[in-house]
């Protein structure tokens, strides 16, 4: 199995982000999960990056060019592929993987994630996504896309697209345990 990892890059933030992050990565090593990641040496990336390498895990970062020229990458992970564009990275990312896992983050995770929960939407994409909700801190996320599913700016079986939990342990079992999508997803995209 082979699972996309979007997390944070600051160092700023509260420990409890870390914990969780070493959980999680704890749990990928021992299932013998492959991880993909944005290969950044800070922050979340930086944690799951040290427990994966530390613990014998597989992981791979992927980055554009321009990142690593301001020295961002990680640089124990030996599995690099550096692209010239933020698009091209967030496609590579995804390509081939069993699962996407977001991890408390900023505007990039959230971009990230949001742009492979429209690709699930239009079928494009059709693995697991997972939400670890740490501490609460995506309870405000959670609620807004049950409201954009209430206000029906999307259908009620979107809301299968994806799954939050609460614990580091959670995260395996809700990807093995996730809702199969389809491709012809895109035929309700609109629902009304």
């Amino acid at each position: 199995m082979k699972i996309c990892v979007y997390c944070a890059s600051s160092d700023q933030i509260d420990q409890k982000f870390f914990n969780a992050t070493e959980k999680l990565a704890l749990a990928f090593v021992k299932e013998n999960i492959a991880v993909v990641c944005g290969g950044g040496a800070n922050g979340l990336m930086g944690q799951l990056a040290d427990t994966m390498i530390a613990q014998g895990g597989k992981i791979k970062g992927i980055m554009p060019k321009f990142m690593d020229d301001v020295e961002w990458s990680h640089k124990g992970i030996t599995d690099f592929d550096f692209t010239e564009t933020m698009q091209e990275r967030k496609e590579q990312l995804i390509q081939g993987v069993n699962g996407i896992v977001a991890l408390a983050g900023g505007s990039g995770t959230m971009e990230e994630l949001f742009e492979v929960i429209t690709l699930k939407r239009l079928g494009l994409f059709t693995e697991p996504i997972v939400i670890l909700n740490t501490d609460g801190y995506y309870n405000d996320l959670q609620s807004l896309m049950e409201k954009m599913v209430s206000e029906k700016f999307m259908a009620e079986a979107h809301l299968d697209m994806w799954t939050f939990v609460n614990e580091p342990e959670e995260v395996i079992p809700a990807l093995k345990a996730a809702k199969s999508w389809s491709k012809d997803a895109i035929d309700f995209a609109t629902l009304k």
